[in-house]
């Protein structure tokens, strides 16, 4: 059955700077150790250079016993930095040609095309990443060869069989957790050994100082964890120790990303200081500009000015000239009323002289007729 999550992730920095294959750690899924080949100019059987290959391999396969056997099937898939999935193999393994010890390692030698490669942008920053997919079908570790004397001498511990240099800290997990392994399905001494290994390599990962924990290895832990606890294993008190520790991991990120910023910051503010003195200095030329303008302006105003006193003044002049004129027509006038007057008075005088003669006349017998 698939996992949802990848049996293993593998994150390869500085890729284009790679020449030789690159091999990945070793990694457990379905109680065996797997690790990853990948060869960025091809394997080389071929001599040809234009594509990947890449290839599942059996870790170890000289410790297992005779007669071994896998079968899995797997799938690769490719991501960018930003897990973009930019291209997935297709299903690989079968029962017909199982991983044994004439055939330990399976993949593909034509994985992809360099120039397709190339073309799908898959090295976004330089890095490439491959997550793995494996399912268990049958895993056979063969029968064990009478090698003691080649062997580390192993102490049974719990039904464990662990070397010297580990029994004093296998010991201390059974102190501190003695049903660590009540409900383990694994029965085959080899995988239990595998799997005693994959827990003492987990519990080492997460005692190192929280910031030296790459995201990788903490998403690998995350898996491995899962593997555990897939097979019987209990680990509530070992998953508190991973989130924990992916919870420091994010803070210390986010620490970091706060001293970026005030760094950016810091660098950000001679920068900031020249923008500012640029509308400083954009406004003393401003305030230049408009000072030769408001002078313009004045001295416009003043030739306004000028040229409205002229008018006035032909104004003021024309006006007292008709004042002038009409003073001497008042005083035309005033003779011409006086003349008027004195005609008048001459013409009322020779009417009551006329008057008077009529009635002289009449008085001697005489009409008069006007």
């Amino acid at each position: 059955m698939w996992n949802q999550k990848p049996s293993f992730r593998f994150e390869i920095d500085n890729f284009s700077e790679k020449k030789t294959v690159i091999t990945s750690q070793v990694f457990v899924s379905g109680g065996c150790e797997w690790c990853l080949k990948l060869y960025p100019k091809g394997d080389g059987v071929v001599k040809l250079n234009d594509h990947l290959s890449l290839y599942l391999n059996v870790a170890n396969p000289k410790t297992l016993g005779s007669g071994w056997k896998r079968i899995a099937n797997f799938y690769f898939v490719l991501l960018n930095q930003s897990d973009k999935e930019l291209y997935r193999s297709p299903i690989g393994g079968q029962e017909s040609t199982p991983f044994c010890a004439e055939s330990p390692s399976w993949g593909w030698r034509y994985f992809l095309s360099l120039s397709k490669f190339q073309k799908t942008g898959l090295l976004e920053n330089d890095r490439l990443i491959i997550e793995v997919y494996i399912n268990i079908v049958e895993a056979f570790d063969g029968e064990e060869e009478d090698v003691s004397s080649e062997k580390e001498e192993t102490v049974d511990i719990n039904g464990f069989h662990v070397v010297a240099t580990q029994v004093t800290h296998v010991k201390k997990i059974f102190e501190e957790h003695p049903d660590l392994a009540e409900d383990l399905k694994v029965k085959n001494q080899v995988v239990k050994t595998v799997y005693m290994n994959v827990l003492l390599n987990l519990i080492e990962t997460l005692n190192k100082l929280s910031q030296n924990h790459s995201e990788t290895e903490l998403r690998n832990a995350h898996s491995e964890l899962s593997e555990l606890a897939e097979v019987g294993f209990k680990l509530d008190w070992l998953k508190l120790k991973l989130n924990e520790v992916s919870l420091k991991r994010k803070k210390a990120d986010v620490d970091v990303k706060k001293l970026e910023l005030v760094d950016l910051d810091f660098k950000m503010d001679p920068l900031k200081t020249k923008i500012e003195e640029v509308p400083l200095e954009r406004k003393k030329s401003d305030d230049a500009d408009w000072s030769r303008v408001q002078q313009l302006e004045e001295r416009l105003k003043n030739l306004e000015l000028m040229e409205l006193d002229l008018k006035l003044d032909c104004l003021k002049s024309k006006l007292e000239e008709v004042s002038l004129e009409k003073k001497k027509t008042d005083a035309g006038v005033q003779q011409l009323e006086e003349s008027v007057k004195n005609l008048v008075i001459v013409v009322s005088d020779l009417k009551v002289e006329l008057d008077n003669e009529k009635a002289k006349s009449s008085a001697d017998g005489f009409l008069l007729v006007d």
